[in-house]
């Protein structure tokens, strides 16, 4: 999603809009991913629960660590204006995506939507706000697979602390 709002030529011009599509479509984007996540629960016995969250994890791990490719179709919603723009292709692009199943499976482990909704928005609001405002000023030096690889890491950690039960004493 990143290389779509660089490349799109509005970020320097028009920061704002961008920034609040984004926080649109990432608030209802997630929002929908931890209702789901948290609707699983309740058909799921909790042993069963737990590895496939687990398994998820560390299947996150992996996925991270292909990085995201921009398509030309992410592109074609540029008569909504600005914000109108940002909103749609965000919000499509990120359905099924790394983040959306992420907050799946975090929902559903720790039952706590407005928390996990918060927490989750918040990480791709820090992620994607700079991308906004410095655009490929940054792009080039961003060390995106260190970040890939960081991000890999925590989700193979959760993965096998999910497995190993490290959430039961806590209560999830």
């Amino acid at each position: 999603m990143e290389a779509f709002l660089i490349s799109t030529g509005i970020v320097a011009r028009k920061p704002l809009p961008i920034v609040l599509g984004i926080l649109v479509a990432t608030v209802a984007n997630h929002a929908l991913a931890g209702a789901l996540g948290s609707w699983i629960t309740s058909l799921l016995e909790p042993e069963t629960l737990r590895w496939i969250l687990g398994i998820s994890f560390i299947a996150m791990a992996i996925w991270t660590l292909i990085p995201d490719k921009f398509e030309e179709d992410d592109a074609k919603f540029a008569s909504y204006g600005v914000f109108g723009t940002t909103l749609v292709a965000f919000f499509l692009a990120e359905m099924g995506d790394k983040t959306q199943v992420a907050t799946v499976a975090l929902a559903a482990q720790y039952q706590a939507l407005f928390a996990v909704v918060a927490g989750t928005t918040l990480g791709m609001m820090i992620a994607n706000v700079p991308a906004v405002l410095l655009g490929d000023r940054i792009a080039d030096r961003m060390p995106v697979r260190l970040v890939h690889a960081i991000a890999a890491a925590i989700f193979a950690i959760l993965g096998v602390a999910t497995l190993l039960g490290a959430g039961e004493r806590f209560g999830f």
